[in-house]
């Protein structure tokens, strides 16, 4: 827990010291998430669904209807590749529950900076309401499954 906590200062000081990228949302984003699909963020569709750091400098506030996960991940990378089905899979499961998101460390490296990504994969777990849980490395189903049931449906 102080591991997470101090992980969590460190994004926290990094979201408030970001520079600013302009990007376009991707309107079909949407209607990925109601379909149960990974979907993938750029700079601007994280500011809308997920947090918007450049107007809540203070403290965090999720922008989301639905608890979810995001993905810190690279093309080249084995275990994200490792990842990558069972998080499409988890993503048709509870498409009514939460949404499931990616974001390309290479193609999104403001965001990486932002958030202290040093390692991928790493996810956010980002409940309705709440702070996120940050977790490293590749994890199995049973894990992303015990986190979203317990942590972020609270089940």
């Amino acid at each position: 827990m102080k591991k997470f906590n101090n992980l969590f200062t460190i994004l926290m000081v990094l979201l408030l010291v970001s520079c600013t990228m302009s990007a376009k949302p991707d309107p079909e984003n949407n209607e990925k998430a109601s379909k149960g699909e990974v979907v993938v963020l750029n700079k601007a569709d994280f500011l809308t669904k997920v947090f918007d750091y450049e107007k809540n400098q203070d403290k965090w506030a999720y922008e989301g209807d639905k608890p979810c996960i995001i993905d810190f991940y690279a093309d080249w990378c084995g275990p994200c590749k490792k990842v990558s089905p069972i998080l499409t899979e988890l993503a048709g499961v509870y498409k009514d529950d939460i949404v499931i998101y990616k974001i390309n460390v290479d193609k999104e490296k403001e965001l990486a900076a932002t958030f202290g990504i040093q390692s991928i994969p790493t996810f956010l777990f980002i409940p309705a309401e709440g702070v996120p849980q940050v977790a490293m490395g590749a994890l199995p189903r049973e894990e992303f499954v015990k986190q979203i049931d317990s942590y972020l449906l609270g089940k």
